[in-house]
């Protein structure tokens, strides 16, 4: 693991990795569009962006690489890496998901959203 810090708050690109690893392993692709379908579309990572926030993750020990659960369907080109969300990184997908819960509360507070809602 490298000795670089997790940023707090996480990036939305970041935690959307994490969430849908949450799920279980999944490789690049397979990611990518867990991704894209969560966010509702809001985010669609490319190649380059994926793989540099994977590597990344895996170095605050996150994720790691592992092996497919099922046997992989055949598919041309290179072997599929899997990854998988770490102790580590479930709680910090943990902390995270309280953190945008207590913003948006308070957004809500501050928006008058909560009474609104109340009456």
């Amino acid at each position: 693991m490298s000795n670089s810090q997790a940023p707090a708050p996480l990036s939305s690109l970041e935690y959307h990795v994490l969430l849908a690893l949450a799920n279980g392993p999944l490789y690049g692709y397979a990611l990518k569009e867990a991704i894209v379908e969560e966010s509702g579309g809001a985010l669609t990572p490319r190649a380059g962006s994926l793989y540099r926030v994977l590597a990344r993750l895996m170095g605050w020990g996150f994720v790691e690489e592992t092996a497919p659960t099922s046997p992989p369907e055949p598919h041309p080109g290179l072997e599929r890496k899997y990854y998988a969300l770490t102790r580590r990184g479930r709680d910090a997908l943990r902390e995270e998901a309280a953190r945008l819960r207590e913003a948006a509360v308070l957004a809500e507070r501050r928006l008058g959203l909560a009474a609104d809602e109340a009456r």
